[in-house]
Parts: structure tokens; sequence; C-alpha cells
């Protein structure tokens, strides 16, 4: 750190908002990895400013930005953003923080209000920083966005025109799990195998601690952990937003939902329309939803198999790319029955995300965001 500029500590921010409570006056808090400053962040920042008598910014530090974001970000290191942050005439201090979240900081300071950009609503906010807030009696504005003005789109635009692929012709994935991540190793082993024209640029998991997320380390793809909520078949909308977020900054052409066991809503489902796939371990239409090997062995089906097809907000109902039969035998459980059926999932998944441009399925550019 530069010995003409440090970031203020917890204590000094606890401190200044002890001040302003007792001139009957507002600390406005906000928080953010603000990596590639431009005016959409001043200008919030800005309005911000203007809802106390004081702002604290709190910035994520590199090792708090490399766990939400990856490992190419940040773009510019802690010290120099919170160095331009603390320069900006709408902040009064900035505090550098290693957690993913901030929540340890809001319980710490109390702000009297905290702010957010429009691309946020309340109920998307994270759950457990929202609580904070709530516990802190804590005021939340959420404030409009300016159009065109982000992050991401900044580094998109820095991008357009440069191949992602490196003119290798390569299907740019995120592939999302939650269990063993079988599905995941067929895809790696298959790239590795030149059977797949494909780079793995992010791996999403709802579960922190799953296979799926070893498997991936153990490649060297960025593998990342989001909070999925309390509903174990259900995203929450914070969930929903952070998932979309990754798969922008990644600038991704398919989503390959491979034993994630939540379901995608908006914005990816509209967004990533017909660059959703899924494998499901049933003969589709039938036995959609889960449990689809046991309920082929309740109906006394002779055969079943799997399916890749497109997601859609129907579940299990996008159309279906291709299928592989197994047959049923007599005395199977579901887990005998269900690891005959991933034998062909992994031969499958693959083979349908290698012929994916040969199925007229798109891609990122050519008229895709």
């Amino acid at each position: 750190m530069p010995d003409d500029y440090n970031p203020a500590t917890i204590a000094d921010v606890r401190r200044l908002r002890d001040t302003l409570d007792q001139q009957g006056k507002k600390l406005v808090f906000t928080n953010g990895c603000f990596d590639l400053l431009h005016a959409g962040h001043v200008r919030y920042l800005e309005q911000a400013r203007a809802l106390g008598d004081a702002m604290v910014v709190a910035l994520n530090s590199d090792q708090s930005v490399r766990q939400l974001k990856g490992p190419d970000r940040p773009l510019n290191p802690e010290h120099d953003r919170a160095e331009v942050m603390s320069a900006l005439r709408a902040v009064d201090a900035v505090v550098v923080f290693d957690d993913e979240r901030a929540t340890s900081l809001i319980e710490a300071i109390k702000p009297h209000v905290y702010a957010k950009g429009g691309d946020y609503t309340v109920e998307s906010l994270n759950r457990v920083e929202r609580n904070a807030l709530e516990a802190a009696g804590t005021q939340i504005c959420i404030l409009p966005l300016v159009p065109g003005r982000s992050t991401t789109k900044t580094i998109n635009k820095m991008q357009s025109g440069e191949s992602n692929h490196a003119g290798k012709g390569l299907l740019r994935l995120a592939v999302l799990g939650s269990g063993a991540g079988s599905n995941l190793r067929a895809i790696i082993a298959a790239i590795a195998d030149n059977k797949l024209k494909a780079e793995i640029a992010i791996a999403l998991t709802d579960q922190a601690d799953s296979g799926f997320r070893e498997i991936a380390r153990a490649a060297g793809v960025p593998a990342l952990f989001v909070d999925g909520g309390d509903n174990s078949r259900r995203l929450s909308d914070a969930a929903q937003k952070e998932i979309f977020e990754h798969l922008e900054r990644a600038r991704i052409d398919v989503v390959v939902l491979a034993g994630f066991m939540r379901i995608l809503k908006e914005p990816v489902i509209s967004v990533y329309a017909d660059r959703i796939v899924n494998v499901h371990p049933s003969l589709l239409p039938k036995f959609k939803g889960a449990n689809a090997p046991q309920l082929a062995i309740d109906e006394g089906e002779v055969e079943t198999g799997c399916t890749v097809h497109l997601v859609t907000a129907e579940i299990d109902g996008g159309r279906i790319l291709a299928q592989a039969k197994v047959p049923v035998h007599i005395g199977d459980t579901a887990e005998k029955l269900h690891a005959r059926i991933k034998v062909e999932e992994h031969k499958l998944l693959p083979q349908v995300l290698n012929e994916w441009r040969e199925l007229g399925l798109p891609v990122r550019g050519a008229g895709v965001p």
C-alpha cells in the first residue's frame, strides 16, 4: 500500500457512524468490487451519498473478488481500487474486506442506510447480508441503474472483435452441477481426448463441498460456489442473479446442466434461450422430474435411457437433441439402473456438445449478445 494512502479501518468507520448518529445524521454504506470504475459507478455513488450525510464504501479485497468472480478478476489490485475510490467526491471513507460478503462489516458498523444498484431487488440481495441489515435496523435503498453502464458491458465492449476461442472454434462452456460430478468428468475427458471441441470456462455448484467442485478444481477449471438458498429444488432470487452474472462475465456460449438439482429461472432462461442443455435419466417425454429411474421400474418399463435436451421454463420440456436407450433388468434397483444410464449419459452429452453448431444451435455472437 502506498505511503500516502491507507484505507479506513472498521474502528474508523464505526467512530464516524457513532459521531453522525450523535448529531442526528446518517451514514450511508455500500459494498462492491469496483474493479473497473466507470460512469455508472460514479453516478450511482453520487446518488447513494445523497441519501445521508457521509458514505463509506466497503471494497472486496483481491482475494474476495477471486472467490466471487473467478481467477481472472479483479482487473485492478485492491490498493489501486481503494485509492481511486477514496478520491471520489461522493466517498468519505473506504474499507477493504477479505470475506466474500460484507456481513461482518454490516454487523460491526450498523450503517443507517444501505445502498445497492438497480440490478438488485431487496429480495435478490444475499440473504445473510440482508438479515444483518435488518438486524441492524438499516434502511435498504435500491438505486436505478445507469443504462448501458456496467463492468460486464465495458469488458465485453473491450473484447468485441477479439476471438475468445483463439481461432480454434472452441465452444465456451459453463457447467453447473450439484453432486458427484461424473458428467463433468466425462466432458473434461472428451475435451482431453479431442472428442469435444470445447473449453470449460467456469464450473458453478450449489454444494460447497461437492465432488463436482473437486473434479473441476483438479482439472484447473474455475469452480465457484453459489449459495442457492433454503429450498433444495429452487434457487433464491439472489442465486439466480449471481449465476447470471457469472455466465455473463465468462462470455459463455452454452450452459450445461450436469446433475444440477435446482431450477433455473429468469434472467438466465431468457438470455440464454436455446443455449442451455440438460441431460435427464429417462427417455423424455416419459418420467419428467426427479426419481426417473425408479419411476421407470415402478411402471414396469422394459427399457429407459437418457435424454439430452434444451432447457426452457417448462421442467424437462425443451427440445430433445439426442437419446440413448438402456434396458431395465429384472430385479433392478433405481441405483443399479441409474448407474447404467450414467454410462450412456457420459457418451451422449459430450457428443451433443461437439455437434452443437451442426445441430443449428446458437452460440454467443452472430446476433447473440
